[in-house]
């Protein structure tokens, strides 16, 4: 296992672009993920007012509006085609249209007739206009009819308004870097982690020094490769952790060795699927294809961005027979709401199946293989 290990060692140090994308690559995609989510999330977003009320209720929607960090008033018009003009070149992510004797219908106890449209194109930018623009225009509604309206009409009375708690929990700022990076980093490096397996596996054949790399044994020959890149990969993902928890302050609310164990077992799974791909077809182009349809999936079928309820049959399905699931469950469980353990066995564990079926799957393959290179 050791000679296998400095073996693959010694042909990434020699070879400068498999030694790019095993070692350096990584670092890249850390370091442009990392800036990319550095802020958290969208703030200063550009909006605008359809103000054909001119009233005092209009005024003060408009200093709610301007008050948020997540939006910033770009335009003021009363035509709406000039913000529907905007909005189609982009140049806002929504508007505001308060429409002529909104504040009287208001004040009547009418409906004001008061408008929201924005952007969803861009899904996560528009659910953040979205809610930025209805919450402080709720705001500016309720303070209005509190402060300018009913106190002038009835100053002497005290009436306890009803008040709803609602909280967020456990990403509260909705913060895309505690969000989507945890999930972005593995599932880019697992890509980068089959590529690299079945690339050093093909290699052994199209060079045809797979009679060196099986002369230690068939089954340490297959572990001793496929290692080296987990464990370059498993540093690579621990090192980019330490930064988040120790450097930007994301802490985790579970257990965090167990997280690493889950990520050692999936980046495992990964590779002998890489290199039982690379066996079985014979061929880096096709083997590289597969990969792209199946590891790519990844992050839109496990959960995570777009929800698997009531989805397809064909969706769940595939949601299913991909390691990527059950590590987003349990990253989710461990590092986000803090889980206890026997709630993440069972995601644990279905790695665990993932990496033992395709290792016996890869080890088969490849007794096949050297069979056929001794005849």
């Amino acid at each position: 296992m050791p000679a296998g290990l400095w073996r693959e060692i010694d042909y990434l140090l020699k070879h400068k672009w498999d030694f790019f994308l095993a070692v350096l690559a990584p670092l890249l995609v850390i370091l442009l993920f990392t800036s990319m989510f550095a802020k958290g999330k969208p703030e200063h977003l550009p909006i605008a007012i359809i103000d054909q009320d001119r009233s005092a209720l209009s005024s003060n929607i408009q200093h709610y509006l301007s008050a948020s960090e997540t939006l910033h008033i770009a335009a003021v018009t009363d035509q709406p085609a000039e913000a529907e003009q905007l909005l189609n070149k982009n140049k806002i992510w929504g508007y505001v249209h308060i429409p002529a004797g909104a504040e009287q219908r208001l004040v009547q106890a009418k409906d004001a007739e008061i408008s929201i449209a924005f952007n969803q194109s861009y899904f996560s930018v528009g659910n953040t206009v979205s809610s930025a623009m209805l919450s402080s225009t709720l705001q500016a509604l309720a303070n209005f009819t509190g402060r300018d309206y009913l106190n002038n009409r009835l100053p002497y009375l005290e009436a306890p308004s009803p008040h709803v708690k609602i909280s967020a929990l456990y990403n509260p700022g909705l913060n895309y870097e505690f969000y989507l990076e945890p999930y972005m980093i593995p599932a880019i490096l697992h890509l980068l982690l089959c590529c690299c397996v079945a690339f050093s596996v093909g290699q052994e054949f199209k060079f045809q020094t797979e009679k060196s790399w099986l002369q230690s044994g068939i089954w340490q020959a297959l572990l001793s490769k496929n290692l080296c890149y987990i464990i370059i990969f498993s540093l690579w993902t621990w090192l980019w952790m330490f930064w988040l928890m120790d450097v930007r302050g994301w802490f985790a609310a579970g257990h965090v060795w167990l997280i690493m164990l889950a990520q050692l077992i999936f980046y495992s799974a990964y590779a002998f699927i890489s290199s039982a791909l690379v066996l079985a077809t014979g061929n880096l182009s096709k083997t590289f294809g597969i990969i792209a349809v199946y590891g790519g999936s990844s992050l839109s079928f496990a959960g995570v961005t777009l929800p698997l309820n009531n989805a397809p049959l064909f969706t769940k399905f595939w949601a299913n027979i991909i390691p990527y699931t059950p590590y987003a469950k349990l990253q989710t469980e461990q590092w986000v709401i803090g889980s206890p353990i026997a709630f993440s066995l069972q995601p644990l564990l279905a790695l665990c199946l993932y990496a033992a079926i395709w290792l016996a799957v890869s080890y088969a393959l490849l007794i096949k293989r050297a069979r056929e290179s001794s005849l």
